[in-house]
């Protein structure tokens, strides 16, 4: 049985629209807080990745920040954290990004949030790794995604032999026990080769 002792964060450096939005990376914070699951994020302090992140610290749980150096000042890295790691470049924080976590979850956010949650969509579709991915699915936030995700299965891009094994959670108190139900059954030795991981 995999247990889930990290849980990699994506969202955004803004705060959306939505209250919700902020109000929930702040519960779910709170959440792994008070479960005892670290958090691995983008490092920043703005938006919702700083929402999460203080909520982690404000309740005595652990946090690591991965950043490029280059947005080290752009979106003010939280030095509050226990762990920052300061990367060369964006390949190198995203590969730290999965090494450091078991499983992963989307939060609202803009293209970079995309960009991350479908890259690890795409490997766990290759047959790469078997870490739980969960879109919160807050305020209706990805239901364009999710609309689009079965377009391509409608129109056989998406096919039954790569499926692509994507968990969804409404309310924030779903997301930890849906991720710990998916880890409990996932296979625990298909692991990202290191030579795929490099190249990656």
């Amino acid at each position: 049985m995999n247990k889930i002792k990290t849980v990699c964060v994506y969202c955004g450096s803004g705060p959306g629209t939505n209250p919700l939005f902020v109000k929930t990376a702040t519960e779910f914070g709170k959440i792994l807080a008070e479960n005892d699951v670290r958090l691995v994020y983008g490092g920043g302090s703005f938006g919702l990745m700083g929402a999460v992140a203080k909520s982690v610290l404000d309740h005595g749980g652990l946090v690591t920040g991965i950043i490029p150096d280059f947005l080290k000042a752009r979106e003010h890295a939280l030095t509050r954290v226990q762990e920052m790691i300061v990367t060369p470049d964006m390949h190198e924080r995203k590969r730290l990004m999965f090494e450091h976590s078991d499983a992963f979850v989307a939060l609202p956010g803009g293209i970079g949030t995309l960009e991350e949650l479908v890259e690890q969509l795409t490997w766990q579709q290759l047959g790469r790794h078997s870490k739980p991915i969960l879109i919160a699915n807050i305020g209706g936030f990805w239901e364009p995604l999710l609309a689009l995700l079965a377009h391509m299965r409608a129109t056989e891009f998406i096919r039954p032999s790569l499926a692509v094994d994507i968990l969804k959670a409404e309310r924030v108190e779903d997301i930890l026990p849906n991720l710990r139900a998916a880890a409990a059954q996932a296979p625990s030795n298909k692991q990202m080769p290191p030579e795929i991981a490099d190249r990656l």
